[in-house]
């Protein structure tokens, strides 16, 4: 695959982060749930911290005033199609972005803000996964046999099809990823404290940051 044959941490041509803090966070009572705290520092550091050695640079996708996320030092883009059409529509923007600044990058990887045990070597087996699979386009993550549709590695030439999907009313991710071809990678849980954790473990409750509070403290 062009553009993908160096991966190392920090290469320039290695894929941008997007890290996609666009959602609204319902079932936490709204808000942005990468910015509460876990360990000390926020949900949304920690998952920096796991993703940063796998990637060129790193953006946030969020909507609203990008002041609150000032502390992080990070580029902040918002959606490029308006409405809060979901999770595609922090995809595009992380496309957008690299097609300007980053131009080495063939890809973005993106991630969900609310998974601080994000896998070390992520970004490396979705590449592999692609690279074994040269009629697939779009990579996505799986664990426990449950796909994780915003956890994938996306090539930023298909930026004008996706934008064209969602103007025409297209919401669901696998819709357009089906178009495409997009393989699955499955991640092994890992053994802490006792249980098997799921490496896309997410906190989309208070009950599930309480979780996520122990297992990191611990």
């Amino acid at each position: 695959m062009s553009g993908m044959t160096d991966n190392s941490p920090r290469s320039a041509a290695a894929p941008v982060g997007v890290l996609l803090a666009g959602g609204q966070s319902r079932r936490m009572g709204g808000g942005d749930k990468g910015l509460l705290e876990i360990a000390g520092k926020t949900m949304l550091a920690h998952v920096i911290d796991r993703l940063a050695p796998q990637v060129a640079r790193m953006v946030v996708n969020a909507n609203g005033d990008p002041a609150r996320f000032a502390a992080l030092g990070l580029p902040v883009v918002a959606d490029t199609v308006g409405g809060f059409v979901g999770p595609l529509a922090g995809v595009l923007a992380g496309m957008r972005w690299t097609l300007a600044e980053a131009p080495r990058a063939s890809h973005i990887v993106t991630v969900s803000t609310d998974a601080p045990f994000l896998p070390a070597d992520l970004v490396a087996r979705l590449a592999a996964a692609l690279s074994a699979a040269p009629d697939m386009r779009i990579a996505l993550a799986a664990s426990g046999g449950e796909l994780h549709p915003v956890i994938g590695l996306w090539p930023v030439v298909l930026a004008d099809d996706l934008e064209a999907a969602l103007t025409q009313g297209l919401r669901k991710v696998l819709h357009w990823t089906d178009r495409h071809g997009s393989v699955a990678v499955d991640f092994p849980f890992v053994e802490t404290r006792g249980r098997r954790l799921d490496p896309f473990f997410n906190a989309n409750t208070p009950e599930e940051l309480a979780e996520a509070r122990l297992l990191i403290e611990s």
